[in-house]
């Protein structure tokens, strides 16, 4: 195992910045070498943000070839806009670099057998940054489905509900991609957050996998109504007609007879939520009143559940996964509450061994194919969409994932 993880970060935006400066830069064993933005002034804040922090300045560039061509570069971090993130990951793995991107939705299902194509001819480990299946109660819930505590899984709802319309509609002014996306496009466009853990409980790609969906979008008013409340009649992008409908809709047929509900709803005045839900045969959870319901411990309660909303405290010892117990008890580091701490140690330490992160290639396009094939549904009005086999039927025999 190498000592040290010497990193380039290509994409120096919100994200890229906020996992380097809360996550990336506390770790003693990795050293970021190298950052590349096709903006050259977020490029001299990083470096200069890095030089701060007491490590050495970083190489920079706008143009990420640049980075692939470095020896020095064992791994790439990819924290670019969506529609470069397959690029720059294939080409990074067709360069020899350990290759850890952001999530996001694909554009088309081309790229996502191009990427598997890509890894399978050049053997170098690739992964998803899906930092959600870190979280602790997605971790509790997968360990409550391995031990049998909600019987045999039946249903799961997942969402991306977050007010993002401040985000969105200033998109021009600060150089962030979500304003063109949600302008021309109609999708689940962020569909990973929610789905990654659903998909390790229910053992997609592992043991079972998903075979169809159907979508259905609203209507898009939210970014207008916020852009007139905040800009008036005057500001160009009032006038625009924006393709994304406020509340996307997902409904996934699996193979072994579960069903997985999708929502995403970013344009809309609400509260953050992931709307985690999972509903078996001897019970279930619910995210949104962080409630658990045994069958035999909490049948008093059905007609007045609001009395046991957040009663999810009092089934920690019994359930919280061993990675969490053991980073409470270390001292929970890094941004999105601890998330991104253990999803870049996994990267590093697997990385350093030459291998790839839990969420490997065939996951990862899973999972983002579904911006792809939700926009085809939508598109013909709700009508059902085939979900390809990105395992071409390995998926029978895959292990199940770990985190």
């Amino acid at each position: 195992m190498k000592e040290f993880l010497n990193i380039g970060i290509v994409g120096l935006g919100q994200r890229g910045t906020f996992m380097l400066r809360d996550t990336i830069l506390p770790q003693k064993d990795v050293n970021v070498v190298a950052v590349c933005d096709v903006y050259e002034d977020r490029c001299e804040d990083i470096a200069r943000l890095i030089e701060e922090s007491g490590r050495p300045r970083p190489k920079t560039a706008q143009d990420y070839h640049e980075i692939l061509k470095m020896d020095e570069v064992d791994a790439i971090l990819v924290t670019s806009a969506w529609e470069a993130h397959l690029d720059i990951t294939c080409d990074a793995m067709e360069a020899g670099k350990i290759v850890g991107f952001e999530v996001g939705g694909a554009y088309s299902i081309e790229d996502c057998w191009r990427l598997i194509r890509t890894y399978e001819k050049t053997g170098v480990p690739c992964s998803m940054l899906e930092n959600c299946c870190y979280g602790r109660n997605e971790l509790m819930m997968l360990n409550m489905a391995r031990m049998g505590a909600f019987g045999e899984i039946v249903h799961c709802e997942g969402g991306y509900c977050h007010d993002l319309r401040d985000e969105i509609s200033y998109g021009r002014e600060n150089r962030h991609y979500r304003f063109r996306n949600y302008l021309n496009r109609c999708c689940d466009n962020y569909p990973t957050h929610d789905l990654g853990p659903i998909a390790n409980i229910l053992d997609i790609n592992h043991g079972n996998r998903m075979l169809s969906l159907v979508s259905m979008a609203s209507k898009a008013r939210g970014l207008h109504s916020y852009i007139m409340d905040k800009e008036g009649a005057g500001y160009d992008a009032a006038t625009f007609d924006f393709a994304q409908g406020d509340v996307v809709t997902t409904i996934i047929k699996c193979a072994h007879g579960e069903t997985i509900q999708l929502t995403l709803d970013t344009t809309l005045p609400r509260a953050y939520s992931r709307r985690l839900q999972v509903s078996g045969t001897k019970g279930m959870y619910q995210e949104d009143n962080q409630s658990i319901f045994l069958d035999g411990r909490e049948n008093e309660f059905h007609d007045d559940w609001y009395k046991r909303w957040n009663n999810i405290e009092e089934y920690r010892e019994e359930f919280d996964h061993p990675i969490w117990k053991q980073f409470i008890k270390d001292g929970v580091n890094g941004g999105h509450g601890g998330l991104d701490w253990l999803l870049f140690r996994a990267f590093v330490d697997a990385a350093k061994e030459g291998k790839g992160a839990p969420v490997d290639v065939y996951d990862a396009v899973t999972w983002m194919s579904i911006s792809v094939l939700t926009e085809q549904s939508i598109a013909m009005g709700g009508m059902p969409v085939a979900i390809p086999d990105f395992t071409n039927g390995k998926w029978i025999e895959r292990p199940k994932w770990e985190p």
